[in-house]
């Protein structure tokens, strides 16, 4: 008679918890998050609503763990080849075209939303995502700031921010295009301000 061995739980659970992942950003993108349900999430993931709510108190968590759960592999340091404003560049570009993804922009503009009247909710979502993300920045910066790029008192947090910020109000509130020449005349801007003088 041959062993049977019980189903691995953890193995089914973590299969269910990517199903929710997956139809939590899919629908977002399809019908916006005000329409987005957990009974929507669970129908589309195969998975009962109280297998939802066993892990989330509500479609903006599941939807924040949804966004952040492969934050991690993304995290790192940004590019030093010597050039403070040619790594800038380049990462920023990047950026833009993450940003211009519709896959990308559904669910990051939901958690916005969501996180305006969700404090706890946006103080995970900064924590999670944009803390992180401020951090290899103002590491970049400290660099250049070593190597004589950078003004010697230059605050590098704030200068990251001073790059992030324009950056995001550009996108999240739509006031012009999120463009190349737009990141490039950001970085030549907010550079020009914290070079050494004299």
């Amino acid at each position: 008679m041959a062993n049977k061995t019980a189903p691995d739980s953890s193995r089914r659970s973590e299969r269910s918890r990517r199903a929710i992942f997956d139809a939590a950003l899919a629908l977002v993108g399809e019908v916006g998050y005000d329409k987005l349900t957990i009974e929507g999430i669970a129908s589309r993931a195969g998975v009962g609503k109280q297998t939802i709510y066993r892990w989330w108190p509500s479609k903006a968590a599941v939807l924040l763990d949804a966004f952040t759960a492969d934050a991690d592999t993304y995290r790192g340091a940004l590019p030093d080849t010597g050039d403070v404003a040619a790594d800038l560049k380049s990462v920023l570009r990047a950026t833009v075209d993450e940003f211009n993804d519709p896959a990308f922009q559904a669910p990051y503009r939901a958690l916005a939303v969501a996180g305006a009247s969700d404090e706890e909710l946006s103080r995970t979502f900064v924590a999670r995502l944009l803390e992180p993300g401020i951090d290899v920045y103002t590491d970049r910066l400290r660099v250049a700031r070593e190597a004589g790029e950078l003004a010697a008192g230059t605050d590098v947090r704030l200068a990251a921010e001073m790059l992030l910020s324009p950056f995001s109000q550009r996108w999240l509130m739509r006031t012009g295009e999120l463009t190349y020449a737009f990141v490039d005349a950001l970085v030549d801007q907010v550079l020009h301000g914290l070079r050494p003088r004299g």
